[in-house]
């Protein structure tokens, strides 16, 4: 029997009698009760992960430490509820986000509102509904910000995201920390020393601390520690100009995960240690008092705890060119590979111990393209890999599909968006149901 790999799958995913089981649930089970395609949340592995992220700082930085979720990753209502329930803040980057976390009731002061072009009726709706901390992303928002909160009582706290001009190696379209970024105050230009002098000069604004993103999927850790340098740095000359003094410090998240056997990607303890022998010794270094160190992982904390289900609806093979294998989602539901040429691993579900896929020919396998349903060549989700014979109805598990896979869906040729269902200790419970023909036309003038 195949042995599922423990960096890919959740940690309840094992084999049973009908094939694949998840949270004790046979997914064969699970597609017939919900339908295909559909993803799986495992909420052991959710919880786990998050403990692990918490426990993980706390074991390597003696200062004060927290977790926020990056929601951008996937949200929904009773996501945030879990997400809450396992003691984490969030990372919102638009009103939206926001408006989930307060129908989950997640207490506003844990929630951190991001984005690099906030309008000005959300900064006004944050402010009214009493965020945490508003991550201020250029000159023209801070003035704003400036504005609205001239009348305050009690100022707003903020942090500054500053762009340290360190670049990463990963994907250009998830680059954020580069000096050729539409994200952050640079440093180097001027512009963060500018932003700063403002902000501590606005008696509605309360600065309490400074953050930066240098990307998303970083497998190598060098460059978080070259951002905090440069924070370091630039906390202390704030400090020797204004007297002010930083109590919060967040490297923003992007820790990398693995999307098949073998990929490159640091533990979650080698991150947290990385992050927190950076700060001590450049507090060490210029004087300073250890900051309040925030996380925001996303990808790093659900990706893993998620699967998605698909049914195959056809399959053509086309002699000395071409085996396609069509299944009913694609990048309606994971734009991922199009957008990113993001690379997945997958098996058949439906077999007991069934066989994952390879990327080269094996005995009783056949090299396959795994494609979508949607009219563009370019729906492909996975490319020239090796299963076991597949034929119309068989059932394919991917896994690492929590990430930005239902968080960036879409109703592209009005196809109706796939359900989320949580699992555990054998029952299954619908965080998001599947979407409706009633649902796409829901805003239609008729």
């Amino acid at each position: 029997m195949q042995t599922l790999d423990p960096l890919l799958w959740p940690d309840s995913a094992r084999w049973g009698p009908a094939g694949l089981e998840i949270g004790g649930c046979a997914v064969t089970t699970l597609a017939r009760a919900y339908g295909t395609p559909l993803y799986v949340l495992d909420q052991a592995t959710l919880a786990a992960s998050a403990e692990r992220f918490r426990a993980a700082l706390q074991r390597v930085y003696p200062g004060a430490s927290s977790v926020h979720y990056a929601g951008k990753a996937l949200l929904n209502v009773p996501l945030a509820r879990l997400i809450a329930a396992a003691g984490l803040g969030l990372d919102c980057v638009s009103l939206g986000e926001v408006a989930v976390a307060r129908r989950a009731d997640l207490d506003p002061a844990q929630i951190h509102l991001h984005g690099n072009a906030k309008p000005r009726a959300e900064l006004e709706q944050a402010l009214a509904w009493g965020i945490g901390r508003i991550v201020v992303d250029s000159l023209d928002e801070l003035r704003l910000l400036h504005e609205l909160t001239r009348d305050r009582a009690t100022p707003q706290p903020i942090l500054l995201r500053l762009n340290p001009g360190v670049a990463v190696q990963t994907h250009a379209h998830i680059q954020t920390g580069q000096l050729d970024s539409k994200f952050g105050l640079p440093i180097a230009t001027g512009m963060a020393w500018e932003a700063a002098a403002l902000a501590l000069a606005s008696p509605g604004l309360r600065l309490v601390g400074l953050h930066a993103h240098l990307g998303s999927q970083l497998a190598d850790l060098t460059p978080f520690g070259a951002a905090i340098v440069r924070l370091a740095e630039f906390a202390a000359e704030l400090r020797a100009r204004y007297g002010w003094t930083m109590a919060e410090l967040s490297p923003g998240g992007g820790l990398a995960v693995p999307y098949r056997s073998g990929d490159p990607a640091p533990t979650i303890d080698d991150y947290a240690a990385a992050l927190a022998t950076a700060v001590m010794a450049q507090c060490q270094r210029h004087g300073l008092p250890l900051p309040r160190l925030v996380i925001e992982p996303g990808r790093a904390l659900i990706a893993r705890a998620v699967v998605a289900l698909y049914q195959v609806v056809a399959v053509k093979r086309i002699a000395g060119v071409r085996t396609f294998v069509a299944v009913d989602g694609g990048m309606g539901d994971n734009i991922r590979p199009a957008l990113y040429d993001a690379r997945y691993t997958a098996l058949r579900a439906d077999q007991p111990g069934g066989t994952p896929a390879r990327s080269h020919a094996a005995a009783g396998q056949e090299l396959v393209t795994i494609v979508g349903r949607y009219c563009e060549s370019g729906d492909v989700l996975l490319r020239d890999i090796t299963l076991p014979p597949l034929e119309a109805g068989a059932l394919i598990a991917v896994p690492m599909a929590g990430a930005y896979t239902l968080s960036m869906a879409s109703t592209y040729n009005l196809v109706p968006r796939p359900p989320l269902i949580a699992v555990g200790e054998g029952m299954a419970t619908v965080l998001q149901r599947r979407e409706t023909y009633e649902d796409l036309m829901a805003r239609d003038s008729v």
